[in-house]
């Protein structure tokens, strides 16, 4: 049985980690504000009021879910086709999860659904480079992390929806490459922590050739995951055979 010093000392080790989590998450909110603040701006533009598009934000939690939704809405797309388009875009979260469940497979069901449910591509990224560092990933830490994201999220997308009534054109400020560009930022980010530039050229490149020869056959969103589940099996390989 544990003493009451044990206890508090396990209660202050599991608020640290938490905090570190939060503190961890600090160099990713800037990029949430601009790209919350850009999707925020965009559902405004599309016609969502302040209360939908904080309610997708809650919701979905999914940037480039967020701005397809958006982007759909304005073109008058149908139901069925914004539900598919945006199951097909968000089926890397299978990948992403997938990558991450070994640091947490001695955990129970419920404590891995919250921390998938809230696994963004940031939170990912951010927990991928400390397990590449040889950093310690926990449970506390993670729903650290992954918590002060999905905060900043909503809060971004809030301010955006709120001060997009005057922004009517947001091509003009770049809004709409925001979401690529900070997914170019952790890509070389993971890259050059990972210091196997050769090999991640190489899967980069692959990941390339087959989007661009299945997007011959096939749309442009299932070209596009049928490269990355490809070029990541690639990556594997590699990585397995040195």
């Amino acid at each position: 049985m544990q003493t009451t010093p044990q206890l508090k000392h396990e209660a202050q080790e599991s608020a640290d980690r938490f905090l570190q989590g939060i503190k961890d998450c600090v160099p990713t909110l800037l990029s949430y504000l601009s790209i919350g603040f850009a999707a925020g701006v965009v559902g405004n533009t599309a016609g969502l009021s302040i209360a939908e598009i904080a309610l997708m934000s809650v919701l979905i939690y999914a940037g480039s879910a967020q701005f397809i939704f958006a982007g759909m809405i304005a073109a008058d797309g149908s139901v069925a086709a914004i539900i598919l388009t945006i199951f097909i875009v968000n089926l890397r979260h299978l990948l992403l999860s997938a990558a991450l469940s070994p640091y947490f497979r001695r955990l129970s069901p419920l404590k891995n659904m919250l921390i998938g449910s809230l696994l963004t591509d940031e939170t990912f990224g951010v927990a991928m480079n400390h397990a590449s560092q040889k950093k310690p990933i926990g449970e506390k830490w993670m729903f650290g992390l992954n918590i002060a994201a999905y905060l900043n999220w909503i809060i971004a997308t809030l301010l955006g929806a709120i001060f997009g009534q005057w922004i009517t054109n947001p091509e003009n400020f770049g809004l709409d490459f925001a979401l690529t560009a900070m997914f170019i930022g952790l890509l070389v980010l993971q890259i050059a922590n990972r210091k196997r530039i050769a090999k991640d050229i190489a899967v980069a490149l692959s990941a390339v050739v087959f989007v661009v020869g299945a997007s011959f056959v096939t749309s442009g969103s299932a070209a596009v995951i049928a490269a990355t589940v490809i070029a990541a099996t690639i990556g594997m390989v590699m990585e397995k055979w040195k």
